[in-house]
């Protein structure tokens, strides 16, 4: 009996240590097909911006202004160019004045007459479509609840963009495996891009999102997320919440900012808010 048993056990092992090594290729394969499909839709969404940032006085807000460019990842998801972003990626001034301010003045205090102050404005947006194509857009709808912002080509583009749709969608549980799909920057020649990312957390309260699990990957913000069957489960975005005051290190995980993603079907209420463009108000 205790052969029979020693070969039942070998056997079991040999047979798990050739079924990991095909999950694993088959999540893969998977993963390529979904990237194959979907990445015309994950665009380069070009900026300028021009910033002023430091701590208030009574003498007004002191620093430095400065303009800069910047590169961030958008998903289009309409036909007619209609592209999503992370707020926070492309106007972060909400986000770090909201959790500098939890941190307080420079002295620790929190007094009113020394506050962190940034002030931001997007002066130029250019769509950089899967072709290298530039389109001129502008900002139509930001949404800081949800770290959301919505940007539109100023004029039509000469023919119908790849979009997602966000109707297509699936919820998803701990511990399973969505394929995220991110547009590099000019330093990697703006190549697309996949990661498979672990959902680590599920939270319902007080709104459904997901927590991806913390190992550095090429995914970032803007980066849509889909099952490994194909169908949308969202957008990776920044929550932040404000920690409720005292001295702390900004960049600790009780600063209370964290990345994750954003269901699909809450996307698509706050799209339904864009404005309608004038050929579409006709």
């Amino acid at each position: 009996m205790e052969t029979y048993r020693l070969l039942y056990l070998i056997a079991a092992g040999c047979c798990c240590a050739l079924a990991c090594p095909g999950g694993a290729e088959d999540l893969a394969a998977k993963g390529r097909a979904v990237f194959n499909k979907h990445q015309s839709s994950v665009v380069t969404v070009l900026l300028v911006v021009k910033s002023k940032m430091g701590f208030t006085s009574l003498a007004g807000l002191g620093g430095d202004a400065r303009e800069y460019k910047e590169e961030i990842t958008g998903t289009v998801i309409d036909p007619s160019g209609l592209t999503v972003v992370a707020l926070s990626s492309a106007d972060p001034a909400a986000l770090l004045q909201g959790m500098m301010s939890s941190i307080g003045g420079l002295g620790g205090d929190g007094e009113e007459s020394s506050k962190f102050k940034m002030d931001t404005e997007v002066t130029d947006v250019k769509l950089l479509t899967h072709d290298g194509t530039e389109l001129p857009a502008e900002m139509v709808l930001r949404d800081r609840d949800l770290d959301l912002a919505f940007i539109r080509p100023k004029i039509k583009p000469p023919t119908p963009m790849p979009a997602l749709d966000l109707s297509n969608t699936a919820k998803v549980d701990v511990l399973d495996e969505v394929i995220a799909i991110n547009r590099l920057g000019k330093v990697a020649g703006r190549a697309h891009a996949a990661a498979i990312e672990q959902i680590n957390a599920v939270v319902k309260k007080p709104r459904l999102f997901y927590v991806p699990g913390g190992n550095a990957t090429m995914t970032g913000l803007g980066s849509p997320a889909f099952t490994p069957d194909g169908k949308l489960v969202g957008l990776f975005v920044m929550r932040s919440v404000k920690s409720g005051g005292g001295r702390m290190n900004l960049f600790s995980s009780q600063a209370g900012m964290t990345p994750i993603i954003m269901p699909a079907e809450d996307v698509k209420k706050v799209a339904a808010q864009v404005p309608a463009t004038k050929e579409e108000a006709k």
